[in-house]
């Protein structure tokens, strides 16, 4: 007797993590523009989302973690890093 498997189609979305801004990262935020950088003296969080496009993934964007609530949480609420 031959079975068939299912296969459940996955239907990915946008989400959003806070990370510590680690030290030789470089990105733009794409709120504000300016650069999500690593400052020794302080320890910043940056957003960072994948962005999905009808439920494929499409690209990365990065926040200043004040500019994501600026822009009102775009991608969610962002989940805190492990």
């Amino acid at each position: 007797m031959a079975t068939t498997a299912t296969v459940t189609s996955r239907r990915f979305k946008s989400r959003a993590v806070l990370r510590v801004i680690e030290a030789g990262s470089f990105a733009e935020c794409a709120y504000c523009g300016k650069p999500v950088k690593f400052q020794a003296k302080t320890r910043q969080l940056q957003v960072i989302c994948n962005v999905y496009v009808k439920g494929r993934w499409d690209r990365v964007e990065h926040y200043h973690e004040r500019c994501y609530h600026e822009a009102d949480d775009p991608y969610g609420t962002p989940l805190a890093a492990a």
